[in-house]
Order: C-alpha cells, then sequence, then structure tokens
C-alpha cells in the first residue's frame, strides 16, 4: 500500500488543474499527466485526512476498465509509462497512480447511465414517475432494477458546485443532434458491457457517469477515470434486495458520519475519525480484490 498522498507537488511539470481528486500536470502541448490523489469529496467538500491507497486503487480500476473495454471505443491513454515524464524526485507521488493522457477538448456533459433507481433517480421517480426527463413504469421501488438501463445527462457545474440533471434536448442544443445521439448509446453500451463482467465478480452497478472529449480529428473518444466507486455505485450483489439502499462500495461510511454531525456541508468539513478512514479504505480495496481477483 502506498502512503497517502493529498496533494501532489511535482516539481518537474507544470500544474493545470486540482479537481476533487486528480491533480492535472501539462506535459507539451498534447499530453496531460493525471495524478489520482488520496483525497475525498462528500457532499462536493473536499475532506482534511486523505484515504489511503485511494488514488491508486481508483488508477488501477479505471485501466482494467480502459482494458476491458477498448473494442467499445478509443480512450485518453497514451500507453506511455507516467513516470517517463517525471523527475526522479517524483517519482514517489507518480507511481502506481497516474496515467500519461492525451489532451483533449472536453464534452461539457456528464453522461449518467441507470440500471437501477437509487440516489437523486429514485426521489424525483417519487415526484415525477420519470428521471431526466425519461418516464418509467409505475410501482418502481428504491434500488429497483429498470427495464432498460436509461441516460441521464448531467451537466458539468464548476468546482464546489453540484452537477446539474438535465434533460436528452438540452444534451442535443449543447453538443448538436449526432453527437448527442452517439454519446447516449455509447454510453449505454459501455454501461451495459461493464455491468455484465461485474455481476461475474458479484458486484450490481447500479449507475454509472462516463467523461468523454473530442481528440484532433474530432473522433469521440472516453476519458477521465471510468467505472471506479468515485464515479459509480457499485452494490455488493449476494446483499441486492429491491426496496431498499444495499450497502455500498464507495465514501457511504463518510457520508453516513458527516450527516450525524452539527455541519451545514460547506467547507471546512469536520476532522474524519480514524476509523471511518479506515472502514472507507477497506471498502475501497474489497470493490478492487472482487473486481480483479488481486
Amino acid at each position: 500500500m502506498t502512503s497517502a498522498l493529498h496533494t501532489s507537488t511535482l516539481t518537474s511539470l507544470p500544474l493545470l488543474a486540482r479537481g476533487k481528486v486528480r491533480d492535472n500536470y501539462a506535459v507539451g502541448e498534447d499530453r496531460l499527466l493525471m495524478v489520482a490523489s488520496d483525497r475525498l469529496s462528500a457532499f462536493d467538500v473536499i475532506m482534511g485526512e486523505p484515504i489511503p491507497g485511494k488514488g491508486a486503487l481508483l488508477t488501477q480500476m479505471a485501466l482494467f476498465w480502459f482494458d476491458q473495454l477498448g473494442r467499445l471505443c478509443p480512450n485518453h491513454l497514451t500507453g506511455e509509462a507516467p513516470e517517463s515524464v517525471v523527475s526522479a524526485a517524483d517519482l514517489a507521488q507518480v507511481r502506481g497512480r497516474s496515467m500519461l493522457v492525451k489532451r483533449l477538448k472536453p464534452i461539457p456533459v456528464e453522461a449518467v447511465v441507470r440500471g437501477y433507481l437509487a440516489g437523486s433517480g429514485w426521489k424525483e421517480y417519487q415526484q415525477s414517475q420519470s428521471v431526466c426527463g425519461v418516464a418509467l413504469p409505475p410501482g418502481l421501488k428504491n434500488a429497483s432494477k429498470l427495464p432498460e438501463p436509461i441516460f441521464t445527462p448531467a451537466a458539468k457545474a464548476e468546482m464546489g458546485e453540484h452537477d446539474e440533471n438535465i434533460d436528452y434536448d438540452q444534451v442535443v442544443q449543447i453538443v448538436g443532434p449526432a453527437l448527442a445521439a452517439q454519446i447516449r448509446d455509447l454510453s449505454i453500451e459501455i454501461y451495459q458491457a461493464a455491468a455484465a463482467i461485474a455481476l461475474t465478480k458479484g458486484i450490481i452497478i447500479a449507475d454509472t457517469k462516463f467523461e468523454f472529449g473530442l481528440d484532433a480529428d474530432g473522433t469521440l473518444t472516453l476519458m477521465d477515470e471510468v467505472l471506479t466507486p468515485d464515479s459509480s455505485r457499485f452494490w455488493p450483489a449476494e446483499s441486492y434486495v429491491e426496496g431498499s439502499n444495499p450497502p455500498s462500495f464507495d465514501k457511504q461510511f463518510v457520508r453516513d458520519w458527516l450527516e450525524t454531525q452539527p455541519w451545514d456541508k460547506t467547507p471546512p468539513a469536520p476532522r474524519l475519525p480514524a476509523d471511518v478512514v479506515a472502514k472507507t479504505a477497506a471498502k475501497y480495496q474489497e470493490a478492487w480484490q472482487r473486481l480483479t481477483g488481486a
């Protein structure tokens, strides 16, 4: 297990941006080094305490899925070793937790696919029997499997803001009808392929979000992380029961603990107790072990 890294401080490359989890560095004009830190955000606030090993697990899981799904669409990996573009002094911060990727033109839409009714989707269904403009049959429960996976996009928000659910017509307005249809159809195809693989490992992927960009030729390319517990809702198949929230392989321990605290969900967050950090780290580890047998 690598030592915890809350914030990377590479000296051999210029920092472009810090996200909730990843620090992105410029490698020339056409590539990025994405370093997955051990930061954790909950309710769109970054916690002060890192989750040891989280960044490495997220990176290895994303690489696993890029390999599994390569036949469906191109992705942003260059195939080059991240260690090859940094100095010896920066190696410890990069090794095992980084991806060297192509610099793409990002599409400002989160491509969310839901195979089950959960979270904000369940709340919206109770009010309107639909999710993001997609009508659903009556009588569904919390955690119900949907008749078919549905595309429920979101508009990307600025750092610290909540992504906003939008309907398909709004995606068409943002990117045009041809690209909107390609993103929707490809997202559902990727989700179905991944969900089938995960189910053989005892994991239900209830929902997930993909990010896409366009390369220099205008080719739609899968980017960022993919199908990790940070971007997806993973449930253990053996404890799934329709009508109740299954335990998930992610930061739910942190969210549940924060809900008991006198905190208004604005920075700074309360300090996380050591046992909450340890249990959260163990959940990420269990998801990785189930998925890969490693």
